[in-house]
């Protein structure tokens, strides 16, 4: 008895069809893996620091102040690092000599809250804070510095600043 060596249908399938197969299941595979990883992978936290003034974001913000006159505003810090966040708040004055980044600045310091921890999610608002300038110029600035803290000590974390005109009163 002769065997019949004629190939069968599905050895006469293109071996291209198999490898088309092949990497849509790998692919497949692939895509969905990425998109478990990024649906269970929680967004990382962050601490949100900004300037108020009169209870209000300081979107425009005042430019211009006379000598002697009280600038006011409120720093804000909020937490949501998923973790207690124990920090302190710097204010310092400057002017054209004045290093603003990278790191702390070397401005004058005005003002220092204590220490404060907030849990995630809440927010902490300082009282209001009144800084003034006496002496005119076009570059004086406003710096408020956030600082972690991590086992009683103290690490510079963010700053914030803003310029004003101070003119003769």
């Amino acid at each position: 008895m002769k065997k019949n060596n004629k190939p069968s249908e599905e050895d006469t399938k293109n071996p291209f069809e198999k490898l088309v197969k092949i990497s849509v299941l790998i692919g497949i595979c692939v895509v969905s893996g990425f998109i478990i990883y990024y649906g269970l992978t929680p967004e990382p936290g962050y601490v949100y620091f900004g300037l108020l003034e009169d209870g209000e974001e300081l979107e425009n913000y005042t430019i211009e102040a006379k000598t002697g006159e009280p600038i006011n505003f409120s720093v804000i810090v909020a937490n949501y690092l998923r973790r207690d966040y124990q920090f302190r708040v710097k204010v310092l004055k400057g002017d054209n000599n004045t290093i603003l980044y990278p790191g702390p600045s070397n401005g004058t310091l005005v003002y220092i809250f204590d220490n404060t921890t907030l849990i995630h999610g809440n927010s902490w608002i300082s009282s209001t804070i009144n800084v003034s300038f006496t002496q005119i110029g076009s570059n004086n600035i406003i710096i408020v510095e956030l600082w972690e803290i991590k086992l009683e000590i103290e690490y510079f974390f963010n700053i914030l600043w803003y310029r004003l005109n101070i003119t003769l009163s």
